[in-house]
């Protein structure tokens, strides 16, 4: 099951996702965190990790185009909690190089002021 929330802690949008993100629920993981990205007119985006498991190449199209996204906007995106598995797609595809992560959604927040 697949679940997707969005909150707001001063300008960043904290996304925490549910689930796999896979060719099967990218397009829908999409759609929500584009609509509240506008509807809370946030600058920047993090994603909490922490509950995905499984992420294949459109997890990595998900990410950057959300840092497109948020890019234009001057802000930032960034990760926490990255699961193992996770982190070495994060390696493997270069996203670490222009998306930020932290430890913790705190330490992000403070950082990406």
């Amino acid at each position: 099951m697949l679940n997707v929330e969005c909150s707001m802690n001063n300008r960043s949008m904290i996304i925490k996702i549910q689930g796999e993100i896979d060719h099967h629920t990218s397009e829908m993981i999409r759609e929500k965190i584009d609509k509240a990205y506008e509807r809370y007119n946030a600058k920047n985006m993090i994603f909490d990790f922490s509950d995905i498991l499984f992420m294949d190449s459109s997890g990595i199209g998900v990410i950057m185009g959300r840092y497109r996204n948020s890019s234009q906007k001057g802000g930032h995106v960034a990760v926490v909690h990255l699961q193992p598995q996770i982190e070495r797609v994060f390696q493997l595809s270069g996203l670490h190089k222009i998306i930020h992560q932290f430890d913790s959604i705190d330490e992000a927040i403070k950082m990406l002021q």
